[in-house]
């Protein structure tokens, strides 16, 4: 039941939100999405912190195809349902300080796209999920269209093709494990899982490619990342927000749920290929995000190289590199959307995002120069700070599986500190000048979005074992079950 209420109170908040005009619709959306975070809450304190699917919903939709309606939460998805139910609000909290023209359709696409992202969390039936995979796509692609920025039509278009292109390759390799599932073909994901280890090495790399450009995309990692700094730039900050914070960790989850237990014999064939590309979008992403002049674009990167990083703790194929993808994946939405938001006031008090033309915030706005700095500092993953929980067990999974491989990941710390600190010292230090010398503190609306973050920030950094728990008997199940572990 509360998987089922997860799902479709964000639909039907949506569709009633269409019927809502004026000021008021802001409110209700901001309501809404915090009833869907009181029903996360009363999933995370009756999960039983096992390796179990609890609150399942298993009900035949298509029979004929051998497709059901079965959804579930273990500890993996628990997290990112439990992040996605987090950030919307915020995210929806954010806009509270700018008019959106036709703001009840914006809003209802913000709950439409929460639904679907919730979905593809807890999907438990390959087909089903690859609906809920698709229907994310729909909500942001009109976000970025109808209010984004210069050049948003093109640029839209570019990420619309690219991911839709990837969806219809995991598409392909989930209708390919179909026909292979034993007895009465089933999509259910213990049939696709049986029918994927089953498979030959060649079939298994079929497979495994076919999911993997899907993930890769949606990620994105190199080389499938080139529609990503684009769209984060022209997305208005709430569509960015949606894409960086929850949406990208779609491909990283499907990694983990999809293919890693489909493809072990493939994984063995091409795991240090895509190890291999993780760790060069780390080194190239971040060198780009050092020469960056528009801090929009330069976050934009950042994200590329922290995703990458995952990406390579991922196919580690350790216990530490999942768990460490896991929490990452939650700490690096926090931040994300921190730094989004930070852009945001910086940009709508100056009128520029360039990085040249700022300095001296502090100076005139000292309350807004902490929060900055301790976002800033969770993203470099200083100790105490969420960032450095993630990172350290994913650079430990790297490391076991190959030394030299995890000395290559490890250098998105100090690239991200180079990028970041120095974006820092030029946009917040120094004398102020005409764009920055009228910057005004932080508003009530502002500091309601950015203490919750904060907060995040440096609970996870100090005391990360709730986290941990949820997802280690998961994570632990999904090694020893499968064998996917390099030991």
């Amino acid at each position: 039941m509360i998987t089922g209420i997860l799902i479709f109170w964000p639909l039907i908040a949506a569709l009633l939100l269409l019927a809502v005009k004026g000021e008021q619709v802001k409110k209700l959306a901001f309501a809404a999405s915090l009833i869907e975070f009181a029903v996360a809450l009363v999933a995370y304190y009756q999960f039983q912190l096992n390796a179990s699917t609890q609150f399942g919903i298993n009900a035949p939709w298509i029979a004929s195809l051998g497709i059901n309606f079965h959804v579930g939460i273990d500890g993996i998805s628990l997290l990112l349902v439990l992040l996605t139910a987090f950030l919307v609000p915020v995210i929806i909290l954010s806009t509270f300080g700018h008019e959106y023209k036709n703001a009840t359709v914006f809003y209802s696409l913000i709950l439409f796209m929460q639904m679907a992202l919730i979905g593809v969390f807890v999907a438990l039936d390959g087909f089903l999920f690859y609906i809920f995979w698709e229907l994310a796509l729909i909500p942001i692609y009109f976000i970025c269209l109808l209010w984004g920025g210069d050049g948003r039509g093109k640029i839209t278009f570019k990420f619309f093709i690219y991911t839709l292109s990837g969806s219809l390759f995991m598409l392909l390799g989930l209708i390919y494990l179909f026909l292979h599932t034993p007895g009465h073909h089933s999509f259910d994901i213990d049939a696709l899982y049986q029918a994927g280890r089953a498979l030959g090495g060649t079939a298994q790399s079929f497979v495994f490619w076919c999911m993997f450009l899907a993930f890769a995309i949606k990620m994105p990692i190199f080389p499938f990342h080139t529609w990503q700094p684009d769209t984060y730039t022209v997305a208005p900050t709430p569509g960015t927000m949606l894409l960086s914070g929850i949406m990208l960790k779609m491909g990283i989850y499907g990694l983990i749920r999809w293919l890693l237990p489909i493809t072990p014999i493939a994984l063995h064939d091409w795991g240090f290929t895509a190890i291999c590309l993780s760790v060069i979008g780390i080194v190239y992403a971040s060198c780009i995000a050092i020469v960056q002049k528009d801090m929009k674009r330069l976050i934009a990167y950042s994200s590329i190289a922290h995703v990458g990083l995952i990406s390579a703790g991922v196919f580690s194929l350790t216990a530490q590199g999942l768990q460490g993808a896991m929490i990452q994946m939650f700490s690096h939405g926090i931040n994300v959307v921190g730094l989004f938001f930070i852009v945001e006031i910086i940009a709508k008090q100056t009128h520029t995002r360039e990085i040249e033309k700022l300095g001296g915030i502090r100076s005139v706005a000292p309350g807004f120069a902490v929060f900055f700095l301790i976002v800033l500092l969770g993203s470099v993953a200083l100790p105490l700070t969420n960032g450095f929980v993630g990172e350290f067990l994913l650079i430990n999974g790297v490391y076991q599986y190959d030394a030299l491989t995890a000395g290559f990941a490890g250098l998105t710390i100090i690239l991200g500190a180079v990028y970041m600190l120095r974006t820092y010292q030029s946009v917040m230090l120094g004398e102020s000048n005409a764009f920055t010398a009228k910057f005004i503190e932080l508003n009530n609306v502002e500091k309601a979005v950015l203490i919750p973050l904060v907060i995040m920030i440096i609970a996870i950094g100090v005391y990360p074992k709730p986290l941990l728990d949820i997802t280690e008997p998961a994570v632990k199940l999904l090694i020893e079950k499968y064998f996917i572990s390099m030991n």
